[in-house]
């Protein structure tokens, strides 16, 4: 084998792996698998081809493989970001540069955030240096209820981010649903099962195009979602909204749902597990915001978990992403408050890591070390949950990435800043 050394946890890693590798292996760290179970001390990840072929404290490197010792380290699969806007947006207040909804448009159900994701967006490449690999990207509603569909990307910053295009459809049925339905709950259910019907139609070739509330494009990209063969997820947080949403199911068998937001899930949390819809939650928030949370509370994910429904965090918008490992960091350290429900250690990394690759219908292909997923490696400098540790290498399909970004570049070029002189900004 071909073996190199990390020079330290610490120190400045000066080992280059070639920019296109594919086969790697890191030994002698603490890896975190990413599927709830506890770290594996002294253990070794093996990738091959782009992919994990092996991971545990007793793993043989096949011979060739280019071997790193891993030694004083921590290494983890990358993280997923669940439910944000990265590569959409680049300063929100500026619509030009913001492609999140689409408030003028004739379409709804059909708008596909594939074409407008921007692979070298700023907020993509933090996002790589916080450990995050994969997204669920999502468009935001505007006006409709029905926002449009989202895409899996990686963060690499290759010119093709996108892993799967049209991986979900995205509804509001909270208080901003019922706001663009028309003003009442009443009229963004009524909105939701007519257009889920007017789909059907098409489907089954009884659509007429006269007196339907959709065009023919939204009816069109409604068809994966009642046949089930895409994930319908649906914003709710109001405890009575989430009941609305497993009856949805009821009367729609074929619909693959997921709950997003979820505020007040833990009052209802038996009942989300008894319908086998995976949650993608609200972050640790107990100050309500509005109507829809007056029931929120901290311990909302660890309820829900402790009844035994599938629980991944929200990571929100693309500006918040390295606050991502202190949320699930959060819930560690609410397992060991009194009366307070959290999740372990391996629990909490899960719900950042395998847990929305699960929800979106990704399992064991990311957010996982396991044979078969992706090549996502992150390498860290000490426990990724805790908000001092940062991470030293990250590898995408075993490839390696730079962990460079405007913010670094600007902290470079001003760390030796001679205040005599004027900003360097002003060099020619």
């Amino acid at each position: 084998m071909i073996r190199q050394t990390f020079l330290g946890a610490t120190a400045a890693l000066t080992l280059t792996v070639p920019a296109a590798a594919q086969d790697l292996a890191i030994t002698g760290a603490t890896i975190a698998t990413g599927d709830g179970s506890a770290p594996i001390e002294n253990a070794t990840v093996v990738i091959r081809n782009g992919r994990v072929i092996d991971v545990g404290a007793d793993v043989d490197v096949p011979g060739g493989i280019p071997t790193l010792d891993g030694s004083g380290t921590w290494v983890s699969p990358g993280l997923v970001a669940a439910v944000t806007d990265l590569g959409l947006v680049d300063v929100s207040a500026v619509q030009s540069s913001n492609d999140i909804s689409a408030s003028s448009s004739r379409f709804n159900a059909a708008l596909d955030v594939a074409p407008a994701i921007n692979p070298v967006s700023q907020h993509i490449l933090v996002a790589r240096t916080n450990g995050i690999t994969r997204a669920v990207v999502a468009p935001g509603n505007s006006n409709s209820i029905f926002a449009g569909q989202g895409a899996i990307i990686d963060t690499s910053g290759n010119g093709d981010v996108v892993m799967k295009p049209r991986a979900f459809q995205m509804v509001t049925l909270s208080e901003s649903g019922a706001r663009i339905a028309g003003g009442s709950r009443t009229a963004s259910h009524v909105e939701l099962r007519n257009a889920l019907r007017e789909a059907t139609d098409f489907a089954a070739g009884r659509w007429s195009g006269e007196d339907n509330l959709l065009t023919r494009a939204d009816a069109e990209a409604l068809g994966p979602v009642i046949g089930g063969r895409q994930p319908l997820l649906v914003l709710a947080h109001r405890a009575s909204d989430i009941r609305a949403v497993i009856a949805l199911a009821e009367e729609f068998p074929r619909l693959d749902l997921v709950l997003v937001g979820a505020t007040e899930g833990w009052m209802v949390a038996s009942e989300i597990a008894a319908a086998g819809i995976p949650v993608i939650a609200e972050s640790l928030q107990d100050l309500p915001e509005r109507f829809e949370q007056l029931a929120s509370t901290q311990s909302n994910i660890g309820r829900m978990h402790a009844a035994g429904v599938e629980v991944a965090f929200n990571a929100s918008t693309a500006r918040f992403t390295h606050m991502y490992r202190q949320y699930a960091g959060n819930l560690v350290a609410l397992s060991r408050m009194p009366r307070a429900s959290g999740l372990t250690w391996g629990e909490a990394f899960a719900s950042i890591s395998s847990a929305p690759a699960e929800a979106i219908g990704m399992n064991g292909q990311m957010g996982v070390l396991a044979p078969g997923a992706v090549g996502d490696l992150v390498v860290w400098d000490g426990d990724p949950l805790e908000v001092s540790s940062a991470a030293l290498r990250v590898f995408i399909d075993g490839v390696e990435v730079p962990l460079e970004s405007h913010q670094t570049r600007l902290r470079d070029r001003y760390r030796d800043l001679d205040e005599s002189d004027r900003p360097k900004a002003y060099d020619w």
